[in-house]
C-alpha cells in the first residue's frame, strides 16, 4: 500500500529563508542528516520521495532551477529537525498547506505500471486475447483505409501499444509459478495474437506517417512510468528500424557510409576486434554480411522483441540512473527475469528472447549486463577455438555460436532505450534532457569515453531524430 505523505513546506522556505540568497549551513545539515525531499511533477501530478543529496548533487539549484518539479520538505522531516533545534519553526503557514487547505493530501501516484493496470490484470486470459485480438482489427481498419491523418494513427499506436504492454506483462505473472510446458500452453494463443497485431503496427510505422510529438503527450497521460517507458521504446524502437531500412536500401548512403567507417570508426571497431588485421576492419566486418535490409518476417519478430524487452520488470522497480539509491543487481534482475520467463514460459519468437537478455549489453563493457556476456565466456570455454570474428550480426546461429560481439536488432534497442531514459520527462535523479542535449551526451558518455553503443547505429540514430523533428 502507498504511503501517504504530509508534504509541507516549499525547500525554498528552508534553503532561502530570506528570499533571495541560499543559506549554506542549512544546506550543509540537510546534507549531513540525509534528509528526503518529497518532489511533486506539476503537469503529471506524479509524487515521489527523494534524498536532498542525490537531487543537490546533481544540480545544486534544483528547487530553482527545475520546471517540471515542486519540492518540499515533509512535515515529518521538519519536526525531526526542529526536535533537534537544527531550524527554527516556520513562522508562517506553508505555501503548500494553503493550497490543500480543507481537503486532504494527494497520495503518490502508481509509478511503474500505473491504475489501468489493475484494470487489465483483471482480466481472463481470453478477454486479454480478445483484447489483442480487436486492436489488431483497429490496425488493420487504418491500414486498409490508407490514412494519411497522422493525429489518429498515433493516437491509435499509442494508446494500444500501451494496453498491449500492460497485457502481456500481466499475462506473464499469472503464469509465472506454472510448470514451463502448461505455462506455455496458457500464453500460446496471446503469444500469437501478439504477433499478427505487431504485423500491423510494423506497417503503419513504415509509412513514416508518425506523429513523435503527439505521442510523448498521449503517453504522458498514462501514470505507470514503466508502461510510458516501454510505449515509447517500442513505437520509437520499430520507427528506427523502418528508417534504418530505407537507409540501407540507397546504395549512395552506403558507400558513404563506407568513408564515415574509414575516416572517424574504424579504432572503435579495432578495439572491439584488436585479433583482426586493420585492413579488414570493413562494414562487412562490423556487419555480419554488411548493411542489409531487414527483411518483413525478421521485422516482426525483432519488433516482438521490442514490444516485450522490459516484461520481466518488476511492479516495484524504478528505473534507476546510477545514482545514490541505485540498486545495480535490481536492475540487472529484470534482464534475467525478462529472458527466462519469455524463454521458458512463452513460444515468443527466439530472436525476441535474445532481445530481452541482451538489451543493455554494451559491447561487454563492464558497465553494461546480460546474459550474453556469460553465454560467451561458458561457451568459449568449451569452445577455446571460438572468437567473435564480427562486431554485430543478424544471425541468430552466430550471435549464439559466438561468431559476433553483438546481436543487431538489441544494439538498435540500447540506443532507442538510453535516449528514452535522459530524455524522460519523469527523470528525478537528473534534470530530462531535451534531443539535442542528449545527442551530445550519448556520444561523449557511451561512445567516446568508452564504447557502449555502436558509433554507427548512432550515426543513423541521430538522422533519425533530426527527421522527426523536421530538421532534414
Amino acid at each position: 500500500m502507498s504511503k501517504e505523505y504530509n508534504y509541507d513546506t516549499p525547500l525554498s522556505e528552508i534553503l532561502m529563508p530570506d528570499g533571495k540568497s541560499v543559506n549554506k549551513t542549512n544546506i550543509e545539515i540537510i546534507l549531513k542528516e540525509e534528509i528526503p525531499v518529497f518532489c511533486r511533477h506539476k503537469i503529471a501530478q506524479r509524487y515521489r520521495l527523494m534524498p536532498f543529496k542525490t537531487l543537490y548533487e546533481a544540480n545544486n539549484n534544483f528547487w530553482r532551477k527545475d520546471k517540471n518539479w515542486e519540492f518540499f520538505f515533509t512535515k515529518e522531516t521538519l519536526d525531526k529537525l526542529r526536535e533537534k533545534n537544527i531550524i527554527e519553526p516556520i513562522a508562517s503557514e506553508s505555501k503548500a498547506a494553503k493550497k490543500t487547505e480543507g481537503g486532504s493530501q494527494p497520495k503518490p501516484a502508481v509509478q511503474n505500471f500505473g491504475d489501468d493496470y489493475k484494470v487489465i490484470a483483471s482480466m481472463t486470459n481470453a478477454e486479454k486475447v480478445k483484447y489483442l485480438s480487436d486492436i489488431k482489427v483497429k490496425m488493420d481498419d487504418l491500414i486498409s483505409k490508407k490514412t494519411k491523418d497522422k493525429s489518429t494513427v498515433t493516437k491509435v499506436m499509442v494508446n494500444t501499444t500501451r494496453d498491449a504492454v500492460m497485457i502481456n506483462h500481466s499475462a506473464l505473472k499469472n503464469v509465472f509459478d506454472l510448470g514451463d510446458a502448461e505455462a506455455k500452453k496458457t500464453t500460446q494463443t496471446l503469444v500469437f495474437t501478439t504477433n499478427e497485431m505487431v504485423k500491423s503496427y510494423a506497417q503503419l510505422v513504415s509509412r513514416n506517417i508518425f506523429d513523435n510529438e503527439l505521442m510523448n503527450r498521449l503517453v504522458e497521460k498514462s501514470n505507470g512510468t514503466v508502461v510510458q517507458h516501454m510505449t515509447r521504446v517500442y513505437l520509437n524502437g520499430i520507427a528506427f528500424l523502418a528508417y534504418y531500412n530505407n537507409f540501407v536500401s540507397n546504395r549512395v548512403a552506403i558507400i558513404n557510409m563506407r568513408k564515415t567507417l574509414n575516416a572517424k570508426y574504424r579504432q572503435y571497431y579495432q578495439n572491439l576486434l584488436p585479433y583482426i588485421s586493420t585492413d579488414d576492419i570493413v562494414l562487412e566486418r562490423v556487419f555480419q554480411k554488411g548493411m542489409l535490409p531487414v527483411p518483413p518476417d525478421l521485422f516482426v519478430k525483432w519488433a516482438v522483441g521490442f514490444l516485450i524487452h522490459d516484461i520481466g520488470k518488476a511492479d516495484t522497480v524504478e528505473y534507476h540512473e546510477g545514482e545514490a539509491s541505485y540498486e545495480r543487481s535490481i536492475v540487472i534482475e529484470h534482464v534475467k527475469l525478462g529472458y527466462n520467463s519469455v524463454v521458458n514460459k512463452t513460444s515468443y519468437p527466439k530472436e525476441a528472447s535474445i532481445i530481452t537478455g541482451y538489451h543493455h549489453e554494451y559491447y561487454g563493457n563492464p558497465e553494461g549486463y546480460g546474459y550474453f556476456r556469460d553465454h560467451l565466456e561458458h561457451y568459449q570455454k568449451a569452445n577455446p577455438q571460438v572468437r567473435p570474428e564480427y562486431c554485430m550480426t543478424f544471425d541468430l546461429d552466430s550471435i549464439l555460436e559466438c561468431h559476433a560481439l553483438a546481436y543487431f536488432p538489441a544494439k538498435i534497442l540500447e540506443i532507442v532505450d538510453i535516449y528514452d531514459s535522459v530524455t524522460d520527462p519523469n527523470r528525478v535523479y537528473r534534470r530530462a534532457l531535451d534531443s539535442a542535449e542528449a545527442i551530445v551526451m550519448m556520444r561523449e558518455e557511451f561512445i567516446t569515453k568508452s564504447l557502449k553503443i555502436d558509433p554507427i547505429l548512432f550515426e543513423l540514430f541521430t538522422g533519425f531524430i533530426r527527421k522527426k523533428q523536421g530538421n532534414t
